[in-house]
């Protein structure tokens, strides 16, 4: 397990008292007539939310229909056959990549899909805690703000706090986050697009433990590297990268073998694009793993259907989907009893 090194020790907190008169009629009138507008605005919008989500729903099944009805698995991924121009195919297969990704100022090396470089600052940060109370006839409202050393991968603007004096964090990190992606994947002879890059998205943290420390002010402990005097006791300033990857490109002793999807998408020459529906939809689908093209429909299709039944009611447990270990809360309108 990795380590995690923090301090909590220079915990520190204050509480501010503001006072203001009590609201009177005309002023708590005004505030009751905006919270029902709030409220019927809310209502109206979630109705208008429910219908777009429902033709979206029906447009998404229309699609799916439709590629079932054309889609074709080619009988080999190493050849590109001209037959199938144009046509929606199913593909399964390895990622392959044509170099590796790196970032040499850490000695890390693999092939991937994509490299992320996470980055990380040791920095104040302010949490407020607040309560109303009335007192003499005022309402007041007593502000608690504490004050905790943590480390976020964004930068923490100090300027914000109510008290900046003895909490003041750097304006920039000396390293910078980064998400490196391959130029060029293919699933045999055929080149994913852009789009199909982009859904490559199963990140796995890279373990550190065969590397060296890369410098002599950057020390590795677990799955970090500091920049640090001493990780186990960080100073706000400090920093600590970590890295993972997404589609592992290659078999490798150490990751294992090469990640396998199941790809939906149209034939273009060597490459898999989008395909236009008659519904006006696109399919562009990719899916971790091997499946058919039944259950990446039944898959897709399951999404779609609980997302447009956001706000009613369910009915739990759905019939389980072609695939392992899937069940879906398939949710109905209530029926008029």
């Amino acid at each position: 397990m990795a380590a995690n090194y923090s301090s909590t020790s220079n915990k520190k907190d204050h509480v501010r008292i503001t006072n203001k008169s009590q609201p009177g009629f005309l002023e708590r009138l005004s505030e009751t007539s905006g919270g029902m507008f709030v409220g019927l605005m809310t209502f109206l919008v979630s109705f208008y939310l429910i219908f777009t989500n429902e033709g979206r729903a029906l447009k998404t099944a229309t699609s799916l229909a439709e590629g079932l009805s054309l889609v074709v698995s080619p009988s080999s991924i190493h050849t590109v056959a001209p037959e199938n121009e144009g046509r929606l195919l199913h593909v399964v297969g390895a990622l392959r990549t044509s170099k590796l990704l790196s970032d040499p100022n850490y000695g890390v090396h693999l092939p991937a899909v994509k490299l992320r470089r996470h980055v990380e600052m040791y920095q104040w940060v302010e949490t407020e805690e607040s309560r109303e109370y009335t007192e003499d006839g005022q309402v007041k409202t007593e502000r608690k703000y504490s004050y905790n050393t943590e480390w976020r991968s964004e930068i923490v603007n100090s300027r914000n706090f109510d008290r900046e004096i003895g909490h003041k964090n750097p304006s920039a990190m000396a390293v910078e986050s980064f998400t490196a992606t391959a130029p060029f994947v293919q699933i045999g002879r055929f080149f994913l697009s852009a789009g199909l890059i982009d859904k490559v998205d199963n990140f796995k943290t890279l373990s550190l433990s065969k590397l060296e420390d890369p410098h002599v002010d950057i020390i590795r402990r677990g799955d970090y590297f500091y920049h640090s005097e001493n990780p186990k006791y960080p100073e706000v300033g400090d920093l600590r990268v970590s890295f993972s990857y997404a589609g592992l490109s290659s078999d490798d002793p150490d990751l294992g073998p090469a990640h396998v999807v199941t790809v939906i998408a149209r034939q273009r020459g060597d490459q898999l694009v989008p395909y236009s529906t008659k519904s006006g939809d696109t399919l562009l689908l990719l899916h971790h793993g091997d499946f058919s093209a039944e259950w990446v429909a039944s898959d897709v299709f399951a999404e779609s259907q609980v997302k447009s039944r956001v706000g009613q009611s369910c009915r739990s447990p759905g019939p389980p989907l072609p695939g392992p270990g899937r069940h879906v809360a398939l949710c109905t309108e209530r029926e008029a009893s």
